[in-house]
């Protein structure tokens, strides 16, 4: 008998733990919602990237990156209500360290990448609890395209240039090495609920 009363006291923790998460049409919202504010960052950035290369090349781009990839991340997120970020494990930033959450997402979605999915498709999310409550976490995957390998291609074709400034901008630099198509890091959105 001592079951039954078990059940009885619990279920109602357990109710209220399952009202306050979102159904799956509100989490398809904020997905969509995420998916839309992870986008404007990567156009704007993208934008930037590319005119900075086309009229100073990579060398002096390098500080959009450093310099205006953090601003932009921060307009993106006053604007959308989302906390919005680029983080990876082979970060250039010491700020883009991913947290455990970022890091199996990415790997995650390098998985799918392995088995066929298009790099640049690439997104998942979860509603997770937090010791300060349940938070919507989303992650895109950032592919690497032609234009980042100036930068963040094979050591030995790295122009000198811009060795030397990343040498001397990010001394700890463990982004590069990639090839076209590679996820190179994520774009992480999260917002509390």
């Amino acid at each position: 008998m001592k079951t039954p009363a078990l059940i009885t006291l619990a279920l109602p923790a357990l109710l209220a733990g399952c009202a306050n998460s979102p159904s799956a049409e509100e989490q398809a919202a904020m997905a969509a919602d995420a998916r839309k504010t992870s986008g404007a960052l990567i156009q704007k950035l993208g934008g930037e990237l590319k005119a900075s290369m086309s009229a100073k090349g990579p060398e002096s781009t390098i500080v959009v990156c450093k310099v205006r990839a953090p601003e932009i991340a921060a307009e993106v997120s006053k604007q959308s209500g989302f906390e919005v970020k680029r983080v990876s494990p082979k970060n250039r930033n010491p700020a883009g360290v991913p947290d455990a959450w970022e890091a199996e997402a990415q790997a995650s979605l390098e998985k799918r990448m392995a088995a066929g999915e298009k790099p640049e498709t690439l997104d998942t999310w979860q509603v997770v609890s937090t010791p300060n409550g349940k938070v919507f976490r989303y992650a895109k995957a950032l592919p690497v395209q032609p234009v980042c390998l100036s930068c963040h291609g094979d050591p030995a074709a790295i122009p000198d240039g811009v060795k030397a400034v990343l040498a001397t901008e990010y001394p700890q630099d463990k982004a590069i090495g990639y090839a076209p198509g590679m996820i190179r890091g994520i774009v992480s959105v999260q917002r509390p609920l």
